[in-house]
């Protein structure tokens, strides 16, 4: 996978123009939580030996938890987040995200079990976007982030995981609501899930596609 210059893992089309949509004053937090993201998926990246991906894992928690008491070392997305995050959301809570990234090291299929673990992976990320936001994420944000997730996991998955994955978030129920202005780069993300659980494995569009930046801009002016 590509990298940054500055040492980060770039994140995806979609990612990158939702993100585009968060105010100035905001999106330096926002960002960083979702580069975080995209550094434990790097671990997993590649084919590596699960036990190394293992054990990356575990010093990215351990390292996250330190950013509470510690100085942050020198690693790009730890600093970011130690600048912009951690005095708004503490580097434990922000460790959970591992547990998500953590379910896809095991060489079986994923059970329904793991699927559900996946998706906290989602509501983690959807909550504290939120927060970063200045709003609060309810039950139907946090869901709409599951949602995401398991549409994102089918993305970079092979059969059968990937239809397992679409399958699953297709019985996820949101309560139909229009999202706040603040919250609707989320939002964002969320449409274009539902758009990817709707057409299926076999139709999923390349990210950055037309059809995806109009559905986006639709999202942003009506907030549905």
């Amino acid at each position: 996978m590509a990298r940054r210059g500055d040492g980060m893992t770039p994140l995806d089309p979609d990612r990158t123009l939702a993100l585009s949509y968060v105010p100035a004053k905001r999106r330096a937090p926002v960002e960083a939580l979702w580069r975080l993201d995209a550094a434990l998926g790097a671990v997993l990246a590649g084919g590596r030996e699960p036990l190394i991906s293992q054990i990356k894992l575990a010093w990215w928690r351990e390292a996250l938890e330190k950013l509470d008491r510690e100085k942050a070392p020198a690693e790009p997305v730890l600093q970011t987040l130690a600048e912009h995050v951690v005095p708004i959301i503490s580097g434990a809570a922000l460790s959970d995200l591992e547990q998500g990234w953590a379910v896809l090291l095991s060489p079986d299929p994923l059970s329904p079990t793991d699927l559900d673990r996946y998706a906290a992976r989602g509501r983690v990320l959807f909550r504290y976007s939120a927060e970063l936001l200045g709003g609060l994420a309810n039950e139907a944000v946090e869901r709409s982030g599951e949602i995401w997730a398991l549409a994102d996991l089918a993305r970079h998955s092979g059969e059968p995981d990937a239809t397992a994955a679409l399958e699953r978030a297709g019985r996820l129920e949101v309560s139909d609501h229009r999202w706040r202005a603040a919250l609707r780069p989320l939002g964002m993300l969320w449409a274009l899930a539902r758009r990817d659980v709707e057409h299926g494995r076999g139709r999923l569009e390349p990210q950055g596609s037309p059809g995806r930046m109009m559905r986006m801009l639709r999202h942003r002016f009506t907030g549905r």
